[in-house]
C-alpha cells in the first residue's frame, strides 16, 4: 500500500460553508458536512452521523490525512443536536474532539455498535447506547436500527476488531434513511433490503477503494456502490466517503466520476444515485436541492 503511486490531491478545495437550512415539522432534510459526516433535519429532531471536524483523521495533529475541504456546517452553527450515531472506532469516522465538544455542548446520546463504549467513557462521554447488528436504539428520539456492514475496526495496531463495526436505518417521518457506513461489497446489502425494505434514501459510499488488491474486502468502488444501490432496491441514493481525506491513491475526483460511467454503464439515472457538493442540503420528498 505504502509503494502504490499515488494522485496528488490540491492542498484545500474552497467550500461554501451553509447555515442548516430552517425545516418544518413534516420536512425531512439530509446535509452533507463531507466525507461520511451528515446532519439529518426530521422535523424538530436533529441527527449527526459521524461527525469529524478535525483538520486532520489520525491520533496526532500533526501527520495523517488532513481534510482539504472544510465542514459544510460550521461547528458553531449546528442546530440543537438530539443524538449523533457512530457507525465505527475509525479516525475519519470517530473524532474523539469533536465528539466530547458536542458532549459539553448538547448532552445527547450516542448511539454506536458494540465495542465502542470503553472509548467514548475513556473521552469523557457518558451517555453511550451500544448495539449489535438488527438491533433497536433505546435512547434515541426516533426508531434506529443498527444494519450489517463489511469493514473492520481499530484505533491502533493492537485492538484490531475488538468493537463491532455498522451502518444505521433511520425512521424518519414515514421514510426509511439507510446510511450504509464504511463497507466492502457483499451480501449484506440484499439482507437489509429484505428484512428492512423500502429503502427511501441511501448514503452510499464511493469512494477510498484502490489498490483493489488491499481495499476491496473493506471499501466499494463506484461500480460495486452502484449495484448495493440496486441490491437495496433504493428509490434514491447519495454518494458518501470521497473527496475530504485523501485516504487511498486515487484523485480526488475519480470516485465521481466512475460514479457517473458506472451508472451509465448500468442504466440507473444520475437523478437516482446523485453526488452534492459539500454543505448542500437535500429534502426528501422534494425534487430541491441547496
Amino acid at each position: 500500500m505504502l509503494l502504490t503511486p499515488r494522485t496528488r490531491w490540491p492542498l484545500n478545495v474552497p467550500v461554501d460553508q451553509k447555515q442548516p437550512p430552517q425545516t418544518g415539522p413534516a420536512d425531512v432534510v439530509v446535509t452533507f458536512i463531507g466525507h461520511a459526516s451528515f446532519l439529518l433535519q426530521i422535523g424538530g429532531i436533529k441527527l449527526l452521523i459521524d461527525p469529524v471536524y478535525s483538520e486532520r483523521a489520525s491520533p496526532l495533529s500533526f501527520v495523517g490525512p488532513r481534510r482539504v475541504r472544510a465542514p459544510g456546517v460550521r461547528f458553531d452553527d449546528l442546530p440543537p443536536i438530539s443524538c449523533v450515531l457512530l457507525s465505527h472506532n475509525h479516525y475519519d469516522h470517530c473524532d474523539l474532539r469533536t465528539l466530547r465538544a458536542l458532549d459539553r455542548r448538547f448532552h445527547m446520546p450516542i448511539v454506536t455498535p458494540v465495542g465502542n463504549r470503553r472509548l467514548l467513557r475513556s473521552a469523557g462521554i457518558q451517555h453511550v447506547e451500544e448495539l449489535d447488528w438488527w438491533e433497536n436504539a433505546q435512547t434515541a428520539p426516533i426508531p434506529i436500527t443498527l444494519t450489517p456492514a463489511q469493514h473492520f475496526s481499530a484505533r491502533h495496531p493492537f485492538d484490531r476488531n475488538r468493537a463491532l463495526w455498522a451502518g444505521f436505518l433511520i425512521e424518519a417521518s414515514g421514510r426509511r434513511i439507510l446510511f450504509a457506513g464504511d463497507t466492502g461489497y457483499g451480501a449484506h446489502f440484499r439482507e437489509i433490503a429484505a428484512r428492512l425494505d423500502p429503502i427511501d434514501f441511501a448514503l452510499i459510499p464511493i469512494g477510498a477503494y484502490q489498490p483493489r488488491w488491499f481495499m476491496k474486502d473493506v471499501h466499494m468502488n463506484p461500480a460495486e456502490a452502484v449495484q448495493a444501490h440496486l441490491d437495496l432496491a433504493a428509490r434514491e441514493s447519495l454518494a458518501m466517503h470521497f473527496g475530504t481525506f485523501q485516504l487511498t491513491p486515487e484523485g480526488i475526483d475519480d470516485p465521481p466520476r466512475e460514479l457517473a460511467k458506472a451508472l451509465h454503464e448500468r442504466g440507473v439515472s444520475a437523478e437516482r444515485f446523485r453526488t452534492v457538493a459539500v454543505g448542500e442540503s437535500v429534502w426528501l420528498g422534494r425534487d430541491q436541492t441547496r
